[in-house]
């Protein structure tokens, strides 16, 4: 079992551009192919090229639950009640939303990252737990609770936005790899391992 974060980032190293803009070029990797991807969500079924379909595939083989910030959450309107990748989903939060009180797909946690993890890593049953960039993973580095940095590295310049991470307290972080590259259309996917102190 691992501690993951992962995400589209431009070559300027930012996960969406000025006031959440941006996506249409961040993700346009998951419709330029020919190989259908079905998501847990019926409505959004992908289409990658077959070295982007075989990354996704071994991913979400091995991913148990998600930790994402109320940010996130609140952005995607919940996912319309379960993340695509159709696994438990931690939300980090200060102030839980009403209305998911009987739903299966989400928890929601007021005491920090750590009790975040350690509760997703329940839940994913001895898979890997993933994190979303940002704040999230960001903070997960700082509390020494992150393994790997997963990047699906698309060619182009946001100019600004949210970065991959901000505000880390901890400089610099060493990583080693890439322990994986793959070249999909309009995205090299990597992974590396976060050194750890």
């Amino acid at each position: 079992m691992k501690v993951c974060t992962g995400a589209s980032m431009s070559l300027d190293g930012f996960v969406s551009g000025p006031s959440e803009t941006g996506f249409e070029h961040l993700f346009a990797w998951y419709g330029n192919g020919d190989v259908e991807v079905p998501t847990g969500n019926p409505e959004m079924t992908w289409r990658l090229t077959e070295a982007s379909a075989k990354h996704q595939r071994a991913f979400s083989a091995e991913l148990g639950a998600l930790v994402v910030g109320r940010k996130l959450f609140d952005f995607t309107n919940g996912w319309g009640g379960m993340h695509p990748l159709e696994v438990p989903t931690v939300v980090l939060t200060h102030n839980p939303p009403t209305g998911y009180e009987d739903n299966k797909w989400f928890e929601f946690v007021t005491d920090g990252i750590g009790s975040a993890i350690a509760r997703a890593t329940e839940l994913a049953g001895g898979k890997n737990v993933g994190l979303n960039s940002g704040r999230i993973a960001s903070q997960a580095l700082d509390a020494g609770l992150l393994d790997e940095v997963w990047i699906d590295l698309v060619p182009v310049l946001l100019g600004g936005g949210t970065p991959y991470f901000s505000d880390l307290g901890v400089k610099p972080v060493e990583l080693e790899g890439p322990l994986m590259s793959v070249q999909g259309n309009r995205v090299t996917h990597l992974r590396y391992q976060v050194v750890k102190r």
